[in-house]
């Protein structure tokens, strides 16, 4: 368990060492949209992956009348 200060909306989280499967194994379970992902390694930082839009979630979806 950690503590944090307030998190408010806007803030950026940073989570080391959180694991290989923690993003890829992740869903969309309550419209959540998946966060960007940022490699960092000696003292830099590359954005590897996007953060989900709305419209990335619903991308893929299917009108069935």
């Amino acid at each position: 368990d950690r503590e944090l200060n307030e998190v408010r909306e806007g803030d950026l989280l940073v989570f080391y060492n959180a694991g290989a499967y923690g993003f890829e194994m992740g869903s969309n379970y309550n419209s959540r949209l998946k966060p960007a992902q940022v490699l960092v390694s000696k003292g830099q930082t590359w954005l590897i992956g996007k953060r989900d839009s709305f419209e990335d979630l619903l991308r893929n979806q299917v009108l069935v009348l």
